[in-house]
């Protein structure tokens, strides 16, 4: 499979998601998720979960608006039903992977859906993490990513492995070349495309990359 797979999950949504969506998409509801997109007018390829966050009427309405519905037992799974989403799309070898509703008021669940950005960068597929204020990218050994000033003028880096060498940017009002980031560090945070495009490369390391705004 080339095409992408749009993962819509129980956290933070609204109408901005409909801006994530392009024809083609293949489109995935992860519990609440799910009911997002069938009242959104999607009908979802795939809704999964335990379903513990809907009532027994909505997960009806669910069952009616999508193609295939998997229900799993809400104690006797290990995975949460984002990280079974996202595993489901790695195994379908997608084009890449834009993984919506991710970011919200549980920084438990909020914090595993970014580590999700590394198993995907393992399998070699590009991946997005993105809600109304935040679009965050992974970076591994040897990888470069333009970043187009759009919305989200601000970017910050942040490693997600115990250093990052051979930083470069070019495009930012705080340009790096062959620079070095240790986890724990917060001199990344907070730098601003000053082109029509940020260019970020790395030589080694995993970097996470955050395009941000405020309001």
């Amino acid at each position: 499979m080339s095409s992408r797979i749009i993962i819509v999950t129980g956290g933070t949504v609204g109408d901005w998601v409909s801006g994530y969506i392009q024809p083609g998409d293949l489109l995935v509801g992860a519990d609440r998720g799910a009911l997002f997109l069938v009242r959104s007018g999607y009908r979802p390829a795939l809704a999964l979960g335990d379903f513990d966050s809907v009532t027994v009427e909505e997960l009806d309405e669910i069952r009616q608006g999508s193609d295939v519905l998997i229900d799993c037992d809400p104690v006797l799974k290990d995975w949460t039903d984002t990280e079974m989403a996202f595993n489901w799309a790695l195994d379908r070898k997608p084009g890449g992977i834009v993984l919506l509703g991710a970011l919200g008021s549980r920084f438990d669940h909020s914090l595993a859906n970014v580590h999700l950005l590394r198993k995907a960068l393992q399998h070699g597929i590009p991946s997005l993490i993105a809600d109304r204020h935040n679009e965050l990218r992974l970076l591994g050994p040897g990888q470069a990513t333009a970043l187009h000033k759009g919305k989200f003028a601000n970017v910050s880096l942040l490693p997600l492995s115990a250093e990052v060498t051979g930083i470069t940017l070019q495009g930012f009002l705080y340009p790096l070349t062959e620079a070095t980031l240790s986890i724990g560090q917060s001199l990344g945070i907070s730098n601003v495309i000053v082109e029509e495009s940020g260019h970020v490369s790395i030589r080694d390391g995993m970097l996470l990359v955050i395009q941000s705004k405020d309001e």
